[in-house]
């Protein structure tokens, strides 16, 4: 467990996330009229305590919090996620940029596109100033940080001020931001990031990361 008023996220082998040092709190996708999220919308405060623990398994009856349904229904929260980022992600090249896509943490929020365009599209064309910054703005939402971007001659990435925060999204994962350190049941460290997202409705084949498993089994939980 990380130490006291540091922020940190320990997981218990087939069990919740143990969290310290790190505010609760509410993260709603903005849509628009044609169900697009071009934003996230700052919601409540659901807990300041200095240690707190959080459902895994997607049974509570007191979500996002744990209740121990893991213990009786016979969890598996065997880890699967491996590898660096540097490591999986693929890169795109635009103008004066670099773009780096890992799709093995897409959770498919929906941010990096619209009807009429997308990411992918747009790099190649980011030299237009309007172009990019759309594009730089929908990276920058994206909640998993599948999507990363820097600009040409930059030795890291050009990543969002984030508060160190955990962030539950209706019927969706765990935020996690501000790299909030998290230790696996196996007691080996996850990369560090500034954005990931963690599983809690149980599913993903990618413990204990999302893979967007929560949508195609209909989880729901609404704070």
């Amino acid at each position: 467990m990380a130490t006291e008023n540091a922020p940190g996220i320990s997981i218990a082998p087939n069990g919740p996330y143990l969290v310290s040092g790190a505010r609760l709190v509410v993260r709603t996708p903005v849509e628009t009229a044609a169900g697009e999220p071009i934003a996230w919308e700052k919601g409540a405060v659901l807990t300041e305590q200095e240690r707190y623990a959080l459902c895994r398994c997607g049974a509570s009856d007191r979500k996002p919090f744990c209740d121990g349904t893991h213990a009786r229904a016979g969890f598996d929260g065997t880890e699967a996620a491996s590898g660096l980022y540097d490591e999986r992600s693929r890169t795109l090249e635009g103008p004066g940029i670099v773009v780096r896509d890992d799709r093995s943490i897409c959770v498919h929020a929906g941010f990096c596109g619209t009807a009429a365009t997308n990411v992918w599209k747009m790099v190649g064309a980011s030299a237009a100033t309007d172009t990019r910054s759309q594009m730089l703005a929908m990276i920058e939402r994206c909640p998993s940080g599948a999507l990363s971007y820097r600009f040409e001659g930059a030795a890291a990435d050009n990543e969002p001020d984030l508060p160190a925060q955990v962030a539950v999204v209706p019927d969706g994962p765990l935020v996690v931001t501000g790299g909030v350190p998290i230790t696996r049941a196996d007691g080996q460290p996850l990369e560090t990031r500034n954005r990931m997202t963690l599983c809690r409705c149980g599913g993903s084949g990618n413990k204990p990361l999302c893979d967007g498993t929560h949508k195609t089994i209909g989880f729901s939980h609404r704070p």
